[in-house]
Order: structure tokens, then C-alpha cells, then sequence
């Protein structure tokens, strides 16, 4: 049957309200990410597929599904709603001291020793901006800035890349394994469990457990569990008090300071593999302002970071570096 002419243009709106529902495939989620009405979204989305003349979706099944035609369509806007986007904020991004608002989420791992020096620099270089920095885990940050609540992220990448992002690479942090300077028994014994150490891991929600288990599926190694914990202070100060051994990263070695003349440190004896920490931004944050904070992120993480580590540790010198 033929549709109505349509009574609306074609609009920016119509076209990331279509992308949003067609990536969660609800209603519901898109007014809820997009702080609208749920007959607002209904409303753009007739009245996009009134301009198109065609069925995006088909609207007798629940989740809301892409119909061929709309797949075809989604795939060809996701390129061009990026390329709009970056656009937009290359053209309204003006003098870094022209900022007048910016949104960070960081991950824990800088929060105690870097994020305060950053705060106390941006806010010299962008006296008329007003700051909102958020501490979360790595997931909830990606998640954040997607749905627009955060303006940048400094955090982990998860192995499946985000479209719709800006990324940075910042630093490359290999995985080591972390046992306590108490244990006699060999480091290939304690892995294999042929010692009375327990593996201490990461919860399984977070990025950095996924990056581990996945490693170890691949590698066949079995490694049974009876602690996890989400704080990287916790789990370093149950090292170290001879509870069990854990894998971890020489960043997270380095913020567990009260606990480091207990822990020993060593290379993956396997495959080696490392997580990618980086500047995470939506497509409209200001390409100057990234640049302020990718450079300052890179001294401070030099000079406060690797320097220290790779004196006290030399072999990590290689692996746990800046990435450009």
C-alpha cells in the first residue's frame, strides 16, 4: 500500500533516533538514553519511514526488528551520522579557553594519582569551562558516552572496538602475574596449582576479568577460584598478605604502593597479551580540547608512571609503554 506523502523533511534527529532503536531494539531504551517521550521517538521514526516510503522495521514483532530494507539503510547512515558529528564539533570547537562545558569519566586506576594533577591543569588552561569528572568502571564509561552522558572517557578498551566513538590509544599495560614474596613454591607450580596459593581474580563484570579469562581460555588453563573482588587495592593487599596470587597489570601494580615490598612481580609465562588504555570521546567533543588532555595524560603518565617502573623493573620497559 502506498504511504502518505510525507509532511516532515528529513531530519538529523529522525536519523540517531532510528540508530539508537535499531541498535537496542526498543522503544522503551531509546526514549529512556534519549531523555524523550516514548511517542516522540515513535513519532520520528513515522515520520522517517513516511519520507522513505518503506518499512524500517517490522512492526508486528517485539523486540523491534530491522526489516532487509532497513538494514540496508542503517548500515549506510552509521558512516554518514559519524562523519556529520565530527563536522559539527570541528566547526563549533573554537580556542581550548572557549570551552564552556566538558564531562569526564575515568577508571580508578588514574583517579588517585593522575586525575588531580589533570583537574588542576585543565581548569588553568580552560578557566571558563565548567568540569563534571565521574569515577566508573570501564564498562559503565563506554556505555556513558554512547548514550551521550559523558563528553570523554579515560579507560580500557574492550576487545570488541565501539563504532560511534573517538579513540585515542594511550598506553599499552601488559598482564604479569603478582604472587606473594612469601611463596616457595615455583612460579609454574603456583600457576599450575600445585601449590597452596588460589588464583585471585577480577570480577567477571569488569574489562580487565574478561581480558584475563579470555586469555586463559585460549591458552586451555584451568585456574578455580574461590575470591573476587572488584578494588585493585583489595585484591593486591590479599597477595601480598600471602592469601593467594593474582594477574594483573603494572599499572595497577604501581597505585598498590602500601603493598609493593610484599609482592613480586613476573612476565605472563605464556603468551603474552595486554590490555590498551585510551582517550575515549564522542564524535562532538572539540578535536583541541583532546589534544590538551592526550598530551598532558602522556607527560604525566611518563614521567609518573613508566619512568619509575621501568628503573625499578627494567623487562617491562618493552611492553608497558606509550602507544602512538
Amino acid at each position: 500500500m502506498p504511504r502518505p506523502a510525507a509532511s516532515k523533511d528529513l531530519t538529523l534527529k529522525a536519523l540517531e533516533l532510528f540508530q539508537i532503536c535499531a541498535e537496542r531494539g526498543s522503544l522503551q531504551r531509546a526514549a529512556t538514553e534519549t531523555g524523550l517521550t516514548i511517542s516522540t521517538v515513535s513519532h520520528h521514526l513515522r515520520n522517517l519511514e513516511n519520507h522513505l516510503g518503506v518499512d524500517l522495521f517490522d512492526h508486528a514483532r517485539r523486540p523491534m526488528v530491522l526489516t532487509p530494507k532497513g538494514r540496508v539503510f542503517l548500515r549506510n547512515i552509521d558512516a554518514a551520522l559519524i562523519a556529520i558529528r565530527q563536522a559539527v564539533a570541528e566547526a563549533s570547537s573554537g580556542s581550548v579557553d572557549q570551552a564552556r562545558h566538558l564531562r569526564i569519566g575515568t577508571i580508578e586506576d588514574f583517579e588517585s594519582d593522575l586525575i588531580p594533577e589533570l583537574a588542576v591543569y585543565l581548569s588553568g588552561q580552560m578557566p571558563a569551562c565548567d568540569f563534571l569528572y565521574q569515577t566508573d568502571v570501564s564498562h559503565r564509561i563506554i556505555d556513558l558516552l554512547r548514550n551521550r552522558h559523558l563528553d570523554l572517557g579515560i579507560t580500557t578498551l574492550p576487545e570488541d572496538r565501539q563504532k560511534d566513538v573517538q579513540v585515542r590509544p594511550l598506553l599499552r599495560d601488559p598482564f604479569v602475574v603478582v604472587v606473594p614474596r612469601t611463596a616457595e613454591a615455583s612460579l609454574a607450580d603456583i600457576i599450575a596449582g600445585r601449590s597452596q596459593l588460589p588464583f585471585l581474580r577480577f570480577s567477571s563484570n569488569l574489562i580487565i576479568a574478561r581480558h584475563i579469562d579470555s586469555q586463559l581460555r585460549r591458552l586451555g588453563m584451568q585456574t578455580g577460584s574461590h575470591f573476587e573482588c572488584s578494588n585493585n587495592q583489595t585484591l593486591m593487599a590479599m597477595v601480598a598478605a600471602g592469601a593467594g596470587w593474582a594477574i594483573t597489570t603494572p599499572l595497577l601494580v604501581s597505585r598498590a604502593k602500601p603493598f609493593q615490598a610484599q609482592l613480586v612481580m613476573h612476565r605472563f609465562p605464556k603468551k603474552s597479551f595486554a590490555r590498551t588504555l585510551a582517550l575515549v570521546a564522542t564524535p562532538d567533543c572539540a578535536g583541541p580540547v583532546l589534544d590538551l588532555i592526550d598530551g598532558k595524560m602522556r607527560q604525566m603518565l611518563g614521567a609518573r608512571i613508566l619512568s619509575p617502573q621501568h628503573q625499578q623493573t627494567p623487562w617491562l620497559a618493552e611492553d608497558f609503554r606509550l602507544l602512538t
